[in-house]
């Protein structure tokens, strides 16, 4: 069995990690591990192909990382999805996981095409996790983000405490741009839902966000669940929100 990839997550990077893909799975039903020079990226997609999010861990977060120990001969990119109901439950509980677990190591071994987790806790107890991946395309989302003409960048608190007004409920959210504003608003696609339902919108003005260019008024309308997901990330571990 040969090591495609190990890496070893010091305490405190434990609990970073598990967040994120906590925030993933609020996305996609799969996980995309990529393991490459510049660190470990960690990927997901929805079923409709319209969110996308990836963190990218450097080297420098790990204790050690090693993107490919095998002979030179094997060191082809590891195409590797994992189903998230299956990782997600190692990273459950996060405060438990913080009080307990010294340390995290992730291996990806061939040819049998397993991903090992191995918690070292308290007390010299050992936690070790198989699981099978299939081989899989790389997930990588391509866009042009230079060319943007609109990019908001702001505190994630800002975003948070405006996503916070809308009820648990509420599938979709529609953010109006222009030079003067932003707008985020309720978003019901059946008019009876409309009949039915509570009805949230608030604005912003150019002066609370960090960096504010409008070069085209838009409208875009998509799931509050991703957006939370990614946000709950960010409140923690993040110091500016970026929308492009």
């Amino acid at each position: 069995m040969t090591d495609k990839m190990k890496c070893v997550i010091e305490r405190n990077g434990v609990k970073v990690f598990g967040k994120a893909i906590h925030a993933l799975a609020r996305i996609g039903d799969e996980l995309w591990l990529d393991p490459v020079m510049k660190g470990l990226a960690m990927r997901s997609v929805n079923s409709a192909h319209s969110a996308y999010a990836c963190f990218l861990f450097s080297p420098l977060f790990f204790q050690h990382y090693s993107p490919d120990t095998g002979p030179a001969q094997d060191c082809g990119t590891v195409k590797c999805k994992l189903v998230m109901k299956s990782v997600l439950p190692l990273f459950r509980c996060l405060a438990t996981i913080e009080r307990n677990v010294d340390s995290c190591q992730i291996s990806i071994n061939l040819p049998d095409n397993r991903v090992i987790f191995q918690f070292h806790c308290r007390h010299g107890i050992t936690k070790t996790h198989n699981m099978g991946f299939q081989e899989s395309e790389a997930l990588q989302a391509v866009f042009p983000s230079h060319l943007c003409p609109n990019v908001l960048k702001a505190q994630p608190r800002l975003l948070g405490d405006m996503v916070m007004h809308f009820p648990v409920s509420q599938e979709e959210i529609t953010l109006s741009m222009s030079p003067l504003r932003v707008n985020l608003k309720s978003y019901y696609e059946d008019e009876s839902d409309q009949m039915k339902a509570m009805h949230t919108e608030m604005s912003l003005e150019p002066s609370e966000f960090d960096y504010f260019q409008v070069g085209v008024d838009s409208d875009i309308t998509f799931c509050l669940k991703e957006l939370r997901g990614l946000l709950s990330f960010a409140e923690s571990h993040v110091t500016i929100t970026s929308f492009t």
